[in-house]
């Protein structure tokens, strides 16, 4: 595989600056990219690194070997269409965009009856920042192994990866970890919130919780018991762990995370039904 990396940025906002982070230095060179946003900004923000800039798509697009499209969803469509002119038949294009199918971007990407078949779409998250992150992959059927190994290559600088099969599992990987850090931020700021009404000066209870939640997570990763294992270790019968669990349980706390991410993964698939019309 050639490992050689030259990447074009097609939205400069959050999720590209978190995987530009992870990318560059480890994949690439900052002179390697380039990055087009309409916000004179945040591509301020990119120069300061070292990357090339536009405002808008033009020729050097083509010189690019990956683009990645990380403009928002609802204008993904007017993007790829500027974009377009500039692709080439090496050309690999990775989309971050939730709820636009691969297929639909090869239809945009592509002439009809001829779609463009160079698609990978890739759900990262924000944790991609400091290379934590954890990615969804899937491709187009006939992406080859050469460009499945460069989407690799890329995702692993920025944390873990999975490869699914199709857009469903990717719209079920967009509520699970691609929303997933907002669930875990909420859950932090409540408990933060009830330990601060409880009597801890705020910045101890910060830190406490912060502590918890990565230590929880880093001994579920680490441990070969299961989760339930793990929870049960923590709930001696009649104790304070077991009335907690208690009170979540009365208040439908699996009901309501399985609505969350079912409510997440309803909006991918009817962002993909209204936009790909």
């Amino acid at each position: 595989m050639n490992t050689e990396l030259t990447l074009a940025f097609i939205g400069g906002g959050n999720m590209a600056s978190a995987l530009g982070a992870g990318l560059i230095g480890k994949r690439c060179g900052a002179h390697d990219v380039l990055v087009i946003d309409p916000n004179e900004s945040t591509l301020q923000n990119w120069s300061a690194q070292g990357t090339r800039t536009a405002f808008k798509p033009g020729p050097e697009l083509a010189e690019h070997r990956v683009w990645i499209l990380a403009v928002k969803p609802q204008s993904l469509r007017e993007a790829v269409q500027q974009c377009k002119p500039f692709l080439t038949p090496e050309t690999l294009v990775i989309s971050v965009a939730a709820g636009i199918s691969a297929t639909t971007l090869s239809q945009w990407l592509g002439e009809p009856g001829q779609p463009f078949q160079r698609i990978v779409r890739c759900m990262p998250n924000t944790p991609a920042l400091i290379g934590a992150g954890a990615s969804g992959l899937m491709a187009l059927e006939k992406v080859s192994a050469d460009d499945r190994r460069v989407a690799e290559f890329m995702v692993k600088a920025v944390g873990e990866y999975v490869w699914v099969e199709n857009d469903a599992q990717i719209d079920t990987v967009t509520a699970l970890s691609g929303s997933g850090p907002a669930y875990v931020f909420l859950f932090l700021e409540s408990m933060i919130e009830s330990a601060t009404r409880m009597g801890l000066p705020p910045d101890q209870a910060r830190k406490l919780a912060l502590a918890t939640v990565s230590g929880a997570t880093q001994l579920a990763a680490l441990s070969p018991e299961t989760l339930a294992t793990l929870r049960e270790r923590v709930t001696s019968k009649g104790g304070t762990t077991a009335a907690a669990l208690d009170a979540f349980a009365v208040r439908g706390f699996n009901g309501t995370i399985d609505a969350a991410m079912q409510a997440a993964r309803d909006r991918a698939e009817t962002l993909s039904a209204e936009l790909s019309r």
